[in-house]
């Protein structure tokens, strides 16, 4: 009888440990039910319109051209931006809450943002919907290199196992994607567009001149090429950890250093995160990278009618 108790109490314990192993934690905001609502202004010299931003924080709304910063905790930023370049104030918005049941969610869209000049149509730019752990920093004074302008990444110290979120996409089928700047001719990418998921588990560090550093703990990037039938619920996809490169998982986009991110070091500068190798496995991450994007080709790259609808964002341990 004893021995039987042993092995129900030893049950008992392992049950609770998996359990314990199996909860989900939720990010702040990432039911994505509450939006902060700023007005914006346009200049007069490209039609004086007023538009709509919204930001993924407290509820609330803010009347004027006021440079956003993070409210209320939320660690969420997007590609909603207010542009002040040669005193014309010019916004982008490509990022929408919209209903979902009782609640809401994020929609992503990539379009074409144009910017008219006394009528006439001046400017065109792809424009990828994105949401993000981060900051901008605004206002946005130019389109030459975009990634400077944001801070990617929250401080972030532990293993998870998966990340977790409802979704829906809309891809568009095409073998090229569009590309354009605005300050030079369309041209095209060969390759279909996709919706991405990228998370990053960093170790970063900070040298005497203020670069930062960093080695790659945790991978989990995840595209979709074609459209989903409706809503996925409660899709969970692995957090892959040291230098994966020889399991089955691994595709070329995993790669150490796909794209230049930024942060802001200890001197107040935006400079970018130099990724340069695998940490290993038991090493403790310092941040966080986690994006969501209708596009997954970079800055003024993409596919104009990519849409990607996100919910209920949560790690699981």
């Amino acid at each position: 009888m004893k021995n039987l108790m042993y092995i129900i109490l030893a049950f008992w314990f392992w049950s609770a440990g998996s359990i314990a192993f199996a909860q989900d934690v939720s990010f702040p905001y990432g039911d994505f039910d509450q939006w902060v609502v700023r007005e914006i202004h346009e200049s007069g010299i490209i039609g004086g319109e007023t538009k709509l931003l919204y930001e993924v924080g407290p509820t609330d709304t803010i009347v004027g051209n006021i440079a956003y910063e993070n409210r209320g905790g939320s660690p969420w930023a997007n590609s909603n931006v207010m542009a002040k370049v040669a005193g014309i104030v010019k916004t982008n918005v490509s990022v929408y809450p919209e209903r979902r049941g009782d609640g809401w969610c994020a929609r992503m869209e990539t379009r074409m943002e144009s910017v008219k000049v006394f009528g006439l149509i001046d400017i065109e730019v792809v424009a990828a919907g994105s949401v993000f752990l981060g900051t901008i920093h605004e206002p946005i004074r130019g389109t030459k290199n975009p990634q400077s302008m944001l801070l990617s990444g929250i401080p972030f110290t532990k293993k998870p196992k998966a990340l977790k979120f409802d979704y829906k996409v809309t891809v568009m089928p095409q073998n090229e994607r569009i590309r354009s700047t605005g300050f030079s001719r369309k041209t095209t990418v060969p390759g279909q567009d996709s919706v991405a998921v990228v998370l990053l588990l960093q170790k970063r560090w900070e040298d005497s001149e203020g670069n930062v550093y960093s080695k790659r703990v945790g991978t989990m990037v995840q595209r979709y090429s074609e459209s989903s039938n409706g809503w996925v619920n409660g899709a969970q996809y692995e957090i892959l950890y040291g230098d994966i490169r020889a399991r089955k998982e691994y595709r070329d986009y995993m790669r150490i250093q796909v794209e230049e991110r930024y942060t802001t070091n200890s001197k107040g500068e935006s400079v970018p995160i130099k990724e340069i190798g695998w940490a290993d496995s038991s090493d403790t991450p310092t941040h966080m990278v986690l994006q969501f994007v209708s596009s997954h080709g970079g800055a003024y790259i993409g596919s104009v009618g990519n849409k990607f609808w996100i919910d209920n964002v949560s790690l699981v341990y």
